[in-house]
């Protein structure tokens, strides 16, 4: 039987990193180390909806970033853009996990993107999720009902 992913047992699919000061609706804590995790890193969330919404409330408060010089419009909006913040090349390989976003979308990677269209959001948000946890492990309605948390 395979190992579930991490981002599944800690109902965070996006794999949020914890900080103490994001006081996101229904984030338990720092995943527990008795997971067999030898370095907790990641937030814990009290179900998926609640860890979908904190990945797309992420998303959505990148627009007001600094975007990549002649990428997209002003701010992040673009998949490689929000890539390139999500899951630095540093611990990713950004380039790939770009790709698989943006073929699973159906859009050029430096297209600009209105991420507060719900449409976009589901789809950049379960690009994330299945890059993060190799598939989706959820149904669409759970999906959907962390992105309309999200959009709230």
């Amino acid at each position: 039987m395979p190992a579930i992913p991490r981002g599944v047992r800690n109902k965070n699919p996006g794999n949020i990193d914890y900080n103490p000061r994001n006081a996101w609706v229904g984030q338990i804590g720092l995943e527990p180390k008795s997971a067999g995790v030898p370095n907790p890193r990641f937030a814990e969330f009290d179900c998926p909806e609640n860890g979908i919404r904190a990945l797309g409330k992420l998303i959505l408060a990148y627009r007001g970033k600094d975007g990549m010089p002649g990428v997209g419009k002003p701010g992040i909006d673009t998949v490689t853009e929000v890539i390139t913040r999500w899951a630095p090349g540093n611990e990713n390989n950004t380039a790939a996990y770009i790709a698989a976003v943006a073929k699973r979308m159906v859009v050029l990677p430096t297209a600009p993107l209105v991420l507060a269209d719900f449409k976009t959001l589901l789809g950049i948000t379960m690009g994330i999720i299945n890059h993060e946890n190799g598939g989706i492990p959820y149904t669409q309605a759970v999906i959907e009902e962390g992105v309309r948390r999200a959009l709230a």
